[in-house]
């Protein structure tokens, strides 16, 4: 009896077929995670809204694509910041149920990165959007 030889288009076809469900699979868990930053951490929807009034703001008063690319990028980099300091915490936690010394350190050092960017992003989204706001409102 001879094997059954299987044909490239068919494995080829299979493989996608994987490669598809790991990709969707990737997807889930990425906004799984998302839901979690969200729905967990107050901070985390305060920044998002303050995003969302920047991002309104900057559409009213008609900023560059240039100046886009850099609202974007920052309320991008403060959120992001926001969920390595909340996985970080998780991880500390897990690991150290008692308080310790290097623990405290390590998340004190993460929710100070996130303040750091915090202020950074008010800086910057200052820059960008008052003279503008300010022109189309006084002139």
């Amino acid at each position: 009896m001879r094997p059954v030889r299987v044909d490239r288009t068919d494995r080829w076809r299979r493989w996608t077929r994987v490669l598809s469900v790991r990709i969707v699979r990737s997807f889930y868990f990425a906004g799984r995670g998302l839901w979690y930053l969200l729905r967990t951490q107050r901070n985390a929807r305060i920044e998002l809204a303050i995003g969302i009034v920047a991002c309104a703001i900057g559409a009213w008063v008609g900023i560059s694509r240039a100046e886009w690319a850099v609202i974007a990028f920052t309320i991008a980099l403060v959120l992001i910041l926001e969920g390595l300091n909340t996985s970080i915490e998780a991880a500390v936690d897990l690991a150290m149920p008692r308080v310790h010394p290097l623990a405290r350190h390590a998340k004190d050092l993460a929710a100070g990165m996130v303040l750091l960017a915090a202020i950074a992003s008010v800086a910057v989204g200052s820059l960008i959007l008052l003279p503008p706001l300010w022109k189309k409102i006084f002139g």
